[in-house]
């Protein structure tokens, strides 16, 4: 059994002077959300195996940050495939990975990432928010066996429900 977190990036400041698309920033929201998304994959044991990340600097942070809180021991890769690409690329790059990672993280953009994760379980109708992170188990032993409908939905959880509870706790 695989398991493949997809991690839409945090929000993306459009106010900041930029040099396109590709380069635009995080908002501290953006950076905060990565942060706690970070730290609850590590709370739940579910740290990936191997992180890989869209190119544009909003992705990047997204990933880096969230690695940083979660204190994530698995190697980072930076991959263009994930910026201004088709879900087909994306699923052929998956299937072409030479990697015994267990619990694949990918962090990357919309409307790619929910196009993925809805056809790969089936053609559910999904919406992935900013920083949210969803989970899709797969039953298969080598990532070039994944193919769209053989997923199973685990779980996606946007940041605004980790931080609600937080909020709730009292600390």
């Amino acid at each position: 059994m695989l398991s493949l977190i997809l991690f839409r990036h945090g929000k993306s400041d459009w106010d900041a002077p930029s040099y396109g698309d590709h380069e635009r920033p995080l908002t501290e929201r953006g950076r905060e959300a990565a942060r706690e998304m970070g730290r609850l994959l590590t709370a739940t044991e579910q740290a990936p195996d191997l992180a890989v990340s869209s190119s544009a600097v909003r992705a990047r942070d997204t990933l880096h940050l969230a690695a940083e809180a979660g204190a994530w021991r698995c190697p980072i890769w930076i991959e263009d495939v994930f910026y201004e690409h088709s879900t087909r690329d994306v699923l052929k790059w998956i299937q072409r990975l030479d990697s015994k990672a267990e619990r694949l993280l990918l962090t990357g953009h919309e409307p790619i990432w929910t196009d993925l994760a809805s056809r790969l379980i089936g053609q559910a109708a999904l919406k992935i928010p900013t920083a949210a992170m969803v989970r899709i188990d797969c039953a298969i032993k080598h990532w070039s066996q994944l193919e769209f409908g053989r997923g199973e939905l685990r779980w996606l959880l946007p940041p605004k429900l980790i931080q609600r509870s937080d909020e709730g706790r009292g600390d």
